[in-house]
């Protein structure tokens, strides 16, 4: 199998009532992989290991709290990236048969647009911050100022791990219009 035909094979329609355009399934399967970095930079903070940052005054919870919070949130975090998937596949149409009560029925599309945009909507806002000078940067919760660390290596390594992270409702937000429009049915113009 040549590179070629791995990145120009169109998508499988087999599953979906229309076909899904080929940007929106790669971005699709690629968000889990793009939220990875960040929940694996989470991860040593569970253990109170700082990753190079510099923290003034207050310490770590106890590993009671940070162990399941840390774990917690980075596997919340993966599941909700591998459910975007359903806005390009078939078990975003139709409800799979083994879920209670709406198993086997047909999903009506703003049942997943409203929540999915929503959602989007939530996370841009959450992890988008814009820099304003003087290590200090105008987020969601008010002006803060930035981590410090104790090398550029491991500042690097946190930029390249975690701002990928700010993609996520950006993606998401498209994912659920190109779910909408290739669910309802295309109006004539009057």
């Amino acid at each position: 199998m040549t590179l070629k035909m791995i990145l120009h094979r169109p998508p499988s329609v087999g599953d979906t009532e229309r076909p899904v355009p080929r940007w929106a399934l790669r971005l699709a399967y690629a968000l889990p992989l793009l939220l990875l970095p960040s929940c694996l930079w989470r991860l040593p903070f569970a253990l109170h290991f700082e990753m190079g940052q510099v923290h003034e005054g207050g310490g770590m919870p106890g590993y009671w709290l940070s162990i399941p919070y840390v774990v917690g949130l980075s596997v919340l975090s993966e599941l909700i990236a591998i459910l975007t998937i359903g806005l390009v596949r078939g078990w975003g149409e139709v409800a799979p048969a083994w879920i209670p009560v709406i198993g086997g029925r047909r999903i009506r599309p703003m049942a997943a647009v409203v929540p999915a945009v929503f959602g989007g909507l939530i996370l841009t806002f959450l992890f988008t911050s814009v820099p304003i000078g003087d290590g200090r940067r105008l987020a969601p919760y008010g002006i803060a100022d930035s981590i410090g660390y104790s090398n550029d290596a491991w500042q690097a390594l946190a930029a390249v791990c975690v701002t990928p992270i700010a993609a996520w409702g950006p993606i998401t937000i498209a994912l659920a219009i190109a779910y909408y429009r290739r669910r309802t049915p295309a109006r004539p113009p009057e």
